[in-house]
C-alpha cells in the first residue's frame, strides 16, 4: 500500500484497516516501517478531530479521591477546612495556587488540570 496523508474519514477508515493487517508486522521491516508511519498519521487525525478534553479541576479531584477511597472528610485535612474542601468540590470556590501545590503533592492530580479556570455554577 502507498501511504499518504489522511484527509477524510474514508482515509483514516482505509488506514485503520490497514493497521490490522499489518499490526504483528517486526519493527525495521517494509510493513513494520509502514506501521510505524501510518500509526503517526491516524495518532495526528485523531488528535484533529476526535481531541480528549481535560477534566475539569473538580472533576479529577472527585476522581482522585474515589480512586484513593478517600472522602471529603480527608479533603478537608488536606485543603485545611470542611467549608473550603465544601466550596471547592461543589465549584463555588476556585483553587489557590497553595491548594493546586498541596492536591499535587498529596493526590498526584497534574497541576495543568488544577490550574485551568472552573466552570461558572448555574
Amino acid at each position: 500500500m502507498q501511504i499518504q496523508p489522511i484527509h477524510t474519514e474514508d482515509d483514516y477508515q482505509k488506514a485503520l484497516n490497514r493497521i490490522e493487517e499489518i499490526f504483528d508486522a517486526k519493527p525495521g521491516s517494509v510493513e513494520g516501517d509502514e506501521l510505524e508511519i501510518l500509526g503517526i498519521l491516524v495518532d495526528e487525525y485523531e488528535k484533529k478531530h476526535f481531541p480528549i478534553e481535560s477534566p475539569k479541576p473538580v472533576e479529577a479531584i472527585k476522581f482522585r479521591m474515589d480512586q484513593l477511597g478517600l472522602e471529603q472528610k480527608d479533603l478537608a485535612k488536606i485543603l485545611g477546612s470542611k467549608s473550603r474542601a465544601s466550596e471547592i468540590l461543589s465549584g463555588k470556590r476556585s483553587l489557590s495556587l497553595r491548594q493546586i501545590k498541596l492536591l499535587y503533592k498529596k493526590l498526584g492530580i497534574p497541576a495543568e488540570i488544577l490550574i485551568q479556570e472552573p466552570e461558572p455554577v448555574s
